[in-house]
Formats: C-alpha cells, structure tokens, sequence
C-alpha cells in the first residue's frame, strides 16, 4: 500500500528527491533540512504559548496526507493530530519505507504531526479486551515514533455498570502507566482526552490520574459542556491543570456557548505551552479558509487573556 496520491515511480522518487514540495516524497538534503528546520522554527514562534493545529475529525478527514498538509499550510495551521482511519491512510500497517516517506513530507514543510488520535480505552471488564486495547495502542506509539509524531491520544469511554467507581479509575490508571511506560522508550507522550459519557467529568478525570505516576501521560482537556459543572470552569481546571499533556482539543471557537475566552485566559494566567487543536464540528463551504479565520480568532482571543 501507498500513502501517495501522485504515483510517484521509484525513479521519479529518487528524480525530484531534492525538490521541496507538495506532493513529493523528497529526499533531505543538508541544505533542505537547515531550510525546512527554519520553515518550522518561525512557524513555532508564531504564538509564543500556545500553537494553533487541527484535528482531522470532520475537516480533514476526507484528505490524503499530501493534500492535508497543503491545506494546513495554506491555512497557517502549523500542526496536525491524524485521526487514525481516515483518509490519510497513516496506520500501523505501513511499512518501514512508507513510513519514512511520511516522515519526510512533514519534514519537507512547515507543519507538525503532532500525533495521532486513537479510541483505545482502558475501562473494559474484560481484561482480555482491556490487552488487546493496550497493544493496539503500542502499534501506534511506534508508529508515532517512526513518522516523527510526539504522541498517542487514547480515551476513558466510560464506566462498567455494576463496578465501582474506584476499581474503575484505578485500573484505567494502571493500563495508562503500563502505555505511559512503553511510550517513554520512544520518546513519546500518552495524551488522555477528557471523553464519555460519564469519564468525561473532571473530578473523575482527576480521580483517573491519582493512579497515574509516568510523567509523560497528560491529559488532553477535551471543551466538554461538563467542565461547567458543580462550581463552574475554573474550579474544574484547577482540579486538573497540573496534569495536563501537550494538546488540548476545542471546537469553533466563535460559535455555541462554551467559554473559550474564559478558558484561554485560564491556559494564559497558567502558563501553558502546547497544541490546541480544532476538531471542528461544522461543515463550511470553503473549509481552508475556516481553517484560517479560527486561527485569527484563537490568536484574538490569546492576545486579549494576555
């Protein structure tokens, strides 16, 4: 299988190797690699915080890896979180080859994958199906790794009827630490969203991480109408603002009735430095240029919390 819509022939390959552009494997060269390296090293410095990237849950989804790219980079969004089954076809199943022609695309420009995001979950009562979740969620910690990514994003969906709350947390805790563990041999961040019906509570969220001791599982704040709940936003993110992980996932920024300025000033006054990540829910006609109107929003929004 091939993760190139362009056809591209081992000579052709190897032909416009030395070429940076859309669309070509390329091949990195000294000086391309020094460009390519500023490229990203002035897109960073775009938002000294805090980056602005996508999620390609319903804007992107329908997008190979060249084209997504393109489009990110049109739209000044410099960072990307793949969901896993979508058309960029970037899976475990790629080989060794295709999976360093996915690492030099990212390279040959100035986005980020940031990672990918998986549903593997951890509060099964089934411990032949909480394993089994464990060691997809491995696959894709070393393809991470492989393709340049900085990490995996898994999820608590729920609580067992009939278990109790406790046993519940803690084990999710457990497999988080076992994942956390074999990450950090790749250099990589588990990055937990804030999800489920009834996970998705923050006080649970932080009942979760009292069981967590890698350094390198974070949570990843999730924009849930729950985070309101009991004494309101502030008082949630308080719970769990010192274990949060490097990404963190909103929504149109400018549309429904979450506090997204409230938030960015929370995440300012904090100091926080990571991705957020729009995992857009609309559907717009021209999607780049939505792409690019949140980001003027999100940069807005930053600038008044500062």
């Amino acid at each position: 299988m091939s993760i190139s819509s362009d056809g591209l022939t081992r000579r052709e390959f190897l032909r416009r190797g030395s070429k940076v552009a859309t669309g070509a494997f390329g091949v990195v060269l000294a000086a391309c690699s020094t460009q390519q390296t500023m490229v990203k090293s002035n897109a960073a410095q775009t938002d000294a915080r805090m980056q602005f990237g996508l999620v390609t849950y319903l804007w992107g989804k329908d997008w190979d890896l060249p084209q997504l790219i393109r489009n990110c980079e049109t739209a000044g969004l410099y960072g990307v979180e793949l969901r896993v089954e979508h058309a960029h076809h970037v899976s475990p199943a790629l080989n060794a080859r295709q999976r360093y022609e996915v690492k030099l695309r990212f390279q040959n420009s100035p986005v980020n994958l940031v990672g990918f995001g998986t549903n593997y979950a951890f509060h099964y009562t089934d411990p032949k199906e909480v394993q089994q979740n464990l060691e997809d969620a491995k696959a894709y910690v070393r393809l991470s790794h492989d393709v340049g990514g900085t990490g995996v994003k898994v999820k608590p969906n729920g609580l067992p009827d009939g278990v109790p709350v406790e046993k519940t947390t803690e084990q999710i805790g457990n497999a988080l630490n076992d994942l956390g563990e074999y990450a950090n041999s790749f250099g990589q961040e588990i990055r937990v969203e804030v999800h489920g019906s009834k996970t998705q509570r923050l006080p649970i969220m932080k009942q979760i991480f009292d069981h967590v001791t890698q350094p390198n599982v974070g949570m990843c704040w999730n924009c849930n109408d729950t985070d309101l709940d009991g004494k309101g936003l502030e008082s949630n993110f308080n719970l769990v603002k010192d274990r949060l992980g490097d990404t963190v996932h909103v929504r149109e920024l400018n549309i429904g009735d979450y506090p997204y300025q409230e938030l960015m000033n929370l995440f300012v006054k904090n100091q926080y430095h990571g991705w957020i990540l729009l995992e857009a829910r609309t559907n717009p006609g021209d999607r780049i240029k939505a792409m690019a109107q949140q980001k003027q929003v999100f940069r807005q929004m930053v600038q008044k919390a500062s």
